[in-house]
């Protein structure tokens, strides 16, 4: 019985072989995450000198001030802000019309898969979709000017508050009915009956019941794609090719521009800047789907 009891303490003692299966992820994590970070913190706050990196400094923090910064990162949250709240309308509203059709159907099942694969069609390719059919040569575009329907010669697909917006909806809807539709599936008929029983109207239920228990996730599924859209960048780049508008852009035109050199650092407070945007708007959605799930669970 001791040798028993001995030996189950030495196995316990053991490393368990099941770590060894996530050694991978945290090299990857490490890799691609955690060194990245480590590296734009430190840069954000190094100055570039004469003869290359000089000491620690406030300038390239400070440089977040100037006005070409300010009005890249306001077109970024207003361009993230519109296109997450449209997103989340309309992704609503399919998601609850996707939760009425059949579970095992072939409707919901093709629907929940075709938005798996939109939400995830980004960046270079979907802007190419988009050149190809309404950019200046596109298809689309020189079958209107042909009828007369459109002088404008898809130029409007070039700017970040017309165009781009069209294109970001492209992948913040099937995202927002991925991630809606189980809140939406977890409401009970119960609850629907219960208020009819009680002589509760549909809008009344909606207003009550419904809402109330759908507007954590609604607000939670929001603050995702706000991030979705913050942090794009290919699909930006491919189609916005004058100037940068846009927080990303201006970083990556400080990390490989010709003519504007010495500012790899800004870009990294630049970075730094996105980095904490993002960790607090994901910090408030983890608090939000917290509470969200504990409400679904009951």
């Amino acid at each position: 019985m001791a040798d028993t009891a001995r030996r189950g303490a030495l196995a316990g003692r053991r490393p368990s072989s099941a770590l060894l299966g996530v050694v991978p992820f945290f090299v990857y994590v490490t890799v691609f995450l955690l060194v990245p970070t480590l590296v734009v913190v430190v840069g954000a706050f190094i100055a570039t000198g004469p003869g290359g990196q000089g000491g620690l400094s406030l300038a390239n923090v400070r440089a977040l001030a100037e006005p070409a910064v300010t009005s890249a990162l306001w077109h970024s949250l207003i361009l993230s802000a519109v296109t997450a709240v449209a997103g989340a309308v309309i992704g609503a509203f399919l998601a609850y019309a996707v939760s009425t059709a059949r579970p095992d159907g072939v409707l919901r099942r093709f629907t929940t898969s075709l938005c798996g694969v939109l939400a995830q069609f980004g960046g270079v390719a979907l802007a190419f979709a988009f050149l190809a059919t309404f950019g200046a040569t596109g298809y689309l575009t020189k079958l209107l000017a042909s009828t007369g329907l459109d002088d404008t010669g898809g130029l409007w697909l070039y700017e970040w508050n017309k165009g781009l917006m069209l294109v970001y909806l492209y992948f913040q809807i099937p995202l927002m009915l991925i991630v809606f539709l189980p809140a939406v599936e977890g409401l009970r008929p119960q609850w629907r009956e219960a208020a009819e029983t009680l002589g509760g109207s549909t809008w009344l239920y909606w207003r009550k019941v419904a809402a109330p228990i759908l507007f954590p996730s609604f607000v939670g599924a929001l603050l995702l794609l706000f991030t979705n859209a913050f942090s794009a960048y290919a699909t930006a780049a491919a189609l916005v090719s004058q100037g940068s508008p846009l927080l990303p852009l201006a970083i990556g035109g400080t990390l490989n521009s010709e003519v504007i050199l010495g500012q790899e650092n800004v870009g990294k407070a630049m970075a730094l800047l996105m980095v904490v945007v993002v960790a607090a708007v994901m910090t408030l959605y983890a608090a939000i789907d917290r509470r969200a799930s504990r409400w679904l669970a009951r």
